[in-house]
């Protein structure tokens, strides 16, 4: 199963907040702004990354968004099932009233698909914002021109 635009709105919302850590609140607007997301969107996002301690929220003229814990310590992963809720691999995998699959006792093709589910959810559990942060520095240094001569 692929993200959901919701889901990748809320990691762009989180990276976004992760390369901003250790500068104060952030506003939505200058989230949405940043990452290129619908802004009424972002905030029901937002919320329910405050719910879950993702985010924290603070109030006021200079209040906006925070990350509720350190980068290290929140996997991507996490961030899509918070907003996503549990994945599987196809709707047949799930096998609940209605959709149950009259092919499933012999199917091979289940296993396949539940084996790219597992790699796809693996990258993403195993890859925190702090990872992401890492890559996206390593790639701007490799884009910067040296006009030395």
């Amino acid at each position: 199963m692929v993200p959901s635009q919701k889901s990748e709105y809320a990691v762009r919302a989180v990276f976004e907040l992760a390369k901003r850590e250790g500068s104060g609140p952030v506003k939505a607007a200058k989230i949405a702004s940043a990452q290129v997301i619908p802004l009424r969107f972002l905030e029901n996002i937002l919320g329910q990354l405050r719910q879950a301690g993702v985010v924290e929220s603070v109030r006021g003229k200079e209040g906006g968004y925070l990350l509720g814990r350190p980068v290290r310590d929140l996997a991507v992963g996490e961030v899509v099932r918070l907003i996503q809720g549990p994945m599987s691999a196809v709707d047949c995998a799930e096998d609940v009233g209605e959709r149950r699959c009259t092919l499933r006792p012999g199917c091979v093709l289940l296993p396949m698909w539940e084996r790219a589910h597992k790699a796809m959810m693996d990258v993403y559990d195993g890859t925190n914002f702090k990872d992401l942060l890492e890559q996206e520095r390593a790639a701007n240094e490799c884009e910067a021109v040296n006009y030395s001569i």
